[in-house]
């Protein structure tokens, strides 16, 4: 069959667009075990949420907060505390990957058992 007689309904192609969208937005190393942690422990100082999130540098995790903040998924809260201290939590629209955060690990933990036995 000739992929390009292949003929997809409006919904799948919707459905490819909105994956390359998730792609863009989501892409990386990081971004999915930033708004994973924030999702379970709620609004952490930044710090805080570079001790849950392994082996991510400062520097990468100021950047991937940034980026989740452009995209409206994170807000970042300066407090007028002394040292001044800074707050991320997931916004309602970040709150709105809870599905898929929670079929990723579910995937996550059954795809672990079949390959690893663990």
């Amino acid at each position: 069959m000739d992929k390009n007689s292949i003929k997809l309904s409006e919904h799948c192609k919707m459905s490819i667009v909105g994956i390359k969208d998730v792609q863009d937005i989501m892409g990386g190393k990081w971004k999915y075990l930033i708004v994973t942690t924030l999702f379970f422990i709620g609004k952490l100082r930044f710090m805080d949420l570079k001790r849950h999130v392994d082996n991510i540098a400062p520097k990468v995790l100021s950047k991937e907060l940034k980026d989740l903040e452009i995209n409206n998924l994170v807000t970042r809260t300066v407090c007028s505390t002394k040292p001044i201290t800074v707050e991320y939590e997931l916004t309602e629209l970040g709150k709105s990957l809870s599905t898929i955060i929670e079929a990723m690990g579910e995937w996550g933990i059954k795809y672990r058992k079949s390959v690893l036995g663990k």
